[in-house]
């Protein structure tokens, strides 16, 4: 794009959160990132003398830069999902150099398994599980797994019981009233999957009860001057609704989709055409 002027487009960028496309000369995609706000990161780049932290690669990438884009997202949350599903899907250059391109964790439930496992993920895969994410705090979906787990009552062995006799001796997270036994034959099939499914419906949002009572709890707590373990809870709340922040981007259907967005005023109109694979 030849007549692309950055003055007046970086001038042009809002305050919202989204994410950001660098092309070179030939429209080929450079780097694909997201903000918190588009307008201050993305002037950071064409910043003069800001030196790009001493990175050569950034420096370099900047220099191949013929023009900008940038899609507004609702929130962070949809910013980091849309980046993630263009980087999968046009594999730009810089974000392999980059080291700010890393992978973002998933909550998997093993549904495909005869009792099924809560368990931290780095990567969505086609199986037979379902996930949640990504999320951007790793130890906050690392402290929800361990909540869910305890809350439900869910087992954290790895063990294979598609082909265990169900008769083992129970382990320790049986004996503190973490873990329902399965694998001691304490719990049948149908009850255990009656407790994955409220595991699920816990992840997908409906979690207001839950974080009702530790409320009520971290009240109690602080009320018998125990602020050791109301401070535990309200860390444990704060960590619930960080990865259980809403966001409208990904689906977890699996159903391919075709989206085109149409905008105009009285002297413009913009088409856009996305692909959900």
């Amino acid at each position: 794009m030849d007549d692309f002027n950055f003055e007046e487009e970086l001038s042009k960028l809002p305050h919202n959160p989204g994410v950001y496309i660098m092309h070179d000369k030939n429209s080929a995609i450079l780097y694909v990132g997201k903000a918190v706000d588009l307008h201050n990161r993305v002037r950071q780049y064409f910043r003069k003398g800001h030196g790009h932290n001493g990175s050569l690669k950034i420096a370099k990438m900047v220099s191949l830069i013929a023009y900008f884009e940038y899609i507004i997202t609702s929130s962070e949350m949809e910013a980091l999902v849309l980046e993630c599903n263009l980087i999968k899907e046009h594999r730009p250059k810089y974000n392999t150099l980059m080291t700010d391109d890393k992978g973002y964790p998933y909550i998997k439930v093993t549904t495909g398994e005869r009792f099924p496992r809560v368990v931290f993920s780095h990567h969505m895969v086609r199986d037979k599980s379902r996930y949640f994410g990504p999320f951007t705090d790793r130890s906050a979906v690392h402290d929800t797994v361990v909540l869910t787990r305890k809350l439900f009552k869910i087992r954290s062995c790895s063990k294979n019981l598609d082909k265990s006799s169900l008769d083992e001796r129970p382990c320790l997270y049986y004996q503190i009233g973490q873990c329902s036994a399965p694998c001691a034959g304490l719990v049948s099939e149908e009850e255990y999957r009656s407790q994955i499914e409220s595991a699920i419906r816990f992840l997908s949002g409906n979690h207001k009860e839950i974080t009702d009572d530790l409320m009520k709890r971290m009240k109690a707590y602080s009320e018998a001057l125990e602020f050791e373990k109301a401070a535990e809870t309200r860390d444990l709340m704060n960590s619930i609704n960080a990865v259980m922040e809403k966001q409208k981007v990904s689906s977890s259907t699996g159903n391919d989709k075709d989206i085109i967005a149409l905008a105009r005023n009285e002297n413009d109109a913009v088409i856009s055409i996305f692909f959900i694979r």
